[in-house]
C-alpha cells in the first residue's frame, strides 16, 4: 500500500514538474505579422532567411496593395499587422496619410537613395520595376513607335494599344502621369487611351495579347515581359520592350514600399525586418528571385535584364506626392473603374 502511495506520489510530482515545460512547449513563440501585397513567391523566398539570421519567425497575409491599405485604415490601431508590405507606393502614402506609420531610423534606411523614400522618413522602397511598351516585332518598328506614353493617347494608336487599368500596377503609372501632368492633362490622356485601346484582365494577358499579334503594343512593367524571356519565352518570342526616356512619364519607375506600423507590438523586430530588408543580403535574395524587380540599393544589381537600373532615365517623382484616391476617381470618372 505504501508502495503503491509512493509511486502515485512521484508519478504526480513528476507531472507537476513537466507541466510548466510542456505548457512552454506548446507556447506559440510571437510572431512578426506583416501584411505582405508584394509577390508572394518573392517573401516566402526571403522571410525564412530573415528567420535563420535573426530567429524572428514571420507570419504572412497577403493581399493586393490597396485591399491591404484599405484594412490598415479600417483596422487602425487594431491591427495585427506590424510591417506593411506594398507593390506600388501609393498604397503606402495612403497609410502614411492615415497616421499609420512609424518613423524608421535614418541610418536603418541609408542604404537606400533618398529619392525612392518618402521626405516624412515613414517609410522606404525597397525594390522598383520600370514602366515599358512591349510591342509586337512583327506587327511594328521600334523607330515607329511614340516618344512619349501621353502619345499613346492620339487617334494614331486607335485600336494598337492595349493595357490592364484595374489593378495597382496601372494605377500606379497613372499616379505618375497625375503628379507630372496635372489633373486636366491626366484626365484627357485617360479619356484617349480608354477611347485607342483594349482592356485586358492582368498583364500578362496584355503580354500574350501582343506577343500573339492579337494587338500591337501594350503597356507594362518590364518584369511581366524579363520574367516570361527567362522562363520560356511562351508570349514574349514576337515582342519586345520599348523604353521611354528623357524623363517622360512613360519612364516611371514604381516603387515597393516597406513600413513599420506604429501600433505594433514588435517594433524592435519590425524594424529588423526593414534592415535586412534594404541590406546587400536581402536585397540580393530579392535581385536572385523570379521576380526580376530592381534592387533599390546601389550596391546590388540585377542581372540578366534588358535594361540596368542606372541605364533608365525616369522622371523625378516624390514617392510622397502619388495620390492613390484621386487616381482612382479619376479614373472612375472616365470609366475604367
Amino acid at each position: 500500500m505504501k508502495k503503491h502511495l509512493l509511486r502515485a506520489g512521484l508519478g504526480l510530482a513528476a507531472i507537476t514538474l513537466l507541466a510548466p515545460l510542456l505548457a512552454a512547449c506548446g507556447e506559440d513563440e510571437p510572431k512578426l505579422v506583416i501584411y505582405n501585397a508584394q509577390h508572394e513567391p518573392l517573401l516566402k523566398a526571403l522571410a525564412p532567411e530573415f528567420t535563420k539570421e535573426t530567429g524572428i519567425e514571420v507570419e504572412l497575409r497577403n493581399g493586393k496593395d490597396l485591399e491591404l491599405s484599405n484594412q490598415l485604415v479600417q483596422e487602425g490601431d487594431a491591427s495585427p499587422a506590424d510591417v506593411f508590405l506594398t507593390e506600388n507606393s501609393p498604397a503606402m502614402s495612403q497609410v502614411e496619410a492615415a497616421g499609420l506609420f512609424q518613423e524608421l531610423p535614418s541610418d536603418l534606411v541609408a542604404p537606400i537613395p533618398e529619392q525612392y523614400r518618402p521626405r516624412s522618413g515613414l517609410w522606404t522602397g525597397f525594390v522598383a520595376r520600370s514602366t515599358v511598351l512591349v510591342y509586337n516585332t512583327d506587327a511594328i518598328e521600334e523607330s515607329e513607335l511614340p516618344t512619349s506614353i501621353l502619345d499613346l493617347a492620339e487617334p494614331e494608336w486607335k485600336d494598337r494599344l492595349s493595357f490592364s487599368p484595374t489593378g495597382a500596377d496601372f494605377q500606379a503609372i497613372v499616379a505618375g502621369v497625375l503628379e507630372l501632368e496635372g489633373e486636366e492633362a491626366t484626365t484627357a490622356w485617360l479619356q484617349g487611351i480608354k477611347d485607342n485601346g483594349k482592356v485586358y484582365d492582368g498583364n500578362n494577358l496584355v503580354l500574350e495579347a501582343v506577343d500573339s499579334g492579337e494587338i500591337e503594343v501594350g503597356i507594362v512593367y518590364h518584369y511581366y515581359w524579363e520574367r516570361d524571356r527567362k522562363e520560356n519565352g511562351d508570349v514574349s518570342d514576337n515582342s519586345a520592350q520599348h523604353y521611354f526616356g528623357n524623363q517622360d512619364p512613360g519612364a516611371f519607375v514604381s516603387v515597393s514600399g516597406a513600413g513599420v506600423l506604429a501600433s505594433s507590438d514588435m517594433k524592435d523586430e519590425a524594424e529588423q525586418f526593414i534592415e535586412f530588408l534594404v541590406n546587400t543580403a536581402g536585397q540580393q535574395i530579392l535581385a536572385d528571385s523570379y521576380a526580376l524587380e530592381y534592387p533599390l540599393n546601389p550596391e546590388v544589381e540585377l542581372e540578366g535584364v534588358t535594361k540596368a537600373f542606372s541605364d533608365l532615365q525616369p522622371p523625378a517623382v516624390n514617392v510622397s506626392d502619388l495620390d492613390a484616391e484621386k487616381v482612382v476617381d479619376l479614373m472612375t470618372e472616365v470609366g475604367f473603374l
